[in-house]
């Protein structure tokens, strides 16, 4: 394994886990109001609407753009996004009154306004608000079902206590990421929620790696306080958890910088939970064994 960490680091994270708790509870605490107070700003994946994919000839004057299109008489605001280069547009609208033939009444009414010289349209979708509220459901199937086989994996390979404690930070981390989709009105969509599983796969990746160090050291000191143990155990993965981190981070950043509006969503959230799922794995998982009374023997 490669060191980037001094062999004898021996940082005390277990005396700091209290502050830790106190601090995550009042995170929770502060994105589950937001989440039931504000609510999500749901895509159109989810509350339904049109979107279109164009291409212009030259770069466009997105002011005078949105100006346009928001005077042609639409229900709700206009929403115009860069991606890839300035030349290629995402324009979403709410769902509009009058059923399929009002949507299409909406789209022909952009298509004018925008017109047809120098205007190429990719893709024009719409989806209706039944199809939004069942990708509502299955979204929450998914990351309901992704925590249950985390469970019962974390509860095969090791004691039920590192699974309640692996769990407890991953929902930690779930919330905490839409919390702050709320908090900053972000849209969430498809896209968010396949972020929010990927968060759960890479804390739960983290974790795994430092219950395993947890498991071996229980095993070898039969004797040391558990406190102790679990700081010998997290510094020991201190480089390989920094390195994991650091690595994922900065191709997030380049994504960040340069895939677009489009996934800019999505990497705000794998951003967001690659910092989370590092501290929650250090100050949340390892400590609650703990108190989730972690038996020697049964190791």
């Amino acid at each position: 394994m490669i060191k980037i960490l001094p062999e004898n680091v021996s940082i005390p994270f277990m005396k700091a886990h209290k502050i830790a708790f106190v601090l995550s509870v009042i995170a929770v605490a502060i994105s589950l109001f937001f989440i039931f107070s504000k609510g999500l700003n749901f895509g159109i994946d989810f509350a339904g609407g049109i979107m279109m994919e164009v291409q212009l000839d030259e770069q466009p004057d997105l002011n005078q753009m949105r100006s346009d299109l928001n005077n042609i008489g639409l229900v709700g605001s206009v929403s115009i996004q860069e991606f890839g280069s300035v030349r290629d547009l995402m324009i979403r609208v709410q769902e509009q009154p009058g059923g399929d033939k009002g949507q299409q009444i909406a789209i022909d009414s952009i298509r004018s306004a925008l017109g047809t010289d120098g205007v190429e349209y990719r893709r024009v979708e719409f989806v209706g608000p039944q199809v939004g509220d069942e990708l509502i459901r299955k979204g929450l199937y998914a990351v309901l079902g992704a925590m249950f086989g985390i469970l019962m994996y974390i509860v095969f390979r090791f004691q039920v206590q590192f699974s309640l404690a692996a769990i407890a930070a991953l929902f930690h981390d779930s919330i905490l990421t839409i919390g702050l989709f709320a908090w900053l009105e972000m849209e969430f969509n498809l896209s968010t929620v396949a972020a929010v599983l990927m968060i759960a796969g890479y804390s739960i990746n983290d974790t795994v790696v430092v219950f395993d160090r947890v498991r071996e050291n229980l095993r070898r000191y039969a004797k040391k306080p558990l406190e102790d143990l679990f700081d010998e155990s997290i510094n020991s993965m201190l480089s390989r958890t920094i390195l994991t981190s650091g690595t994922t981070l900065l191709a997030l950043v380049a994504l960040w910088a340069f895939g677009g509006e489009v996934i800019r969503g999505f990497v705000d959230a794998l951003i967001w939970g690659v910092l989370i799922g590092t501290y929650s794995s250090v100050f949340v998982a390892t400590p609650l064994l703990k108190y989730f009374k972690l038996q020697r023997d049964e190791i």
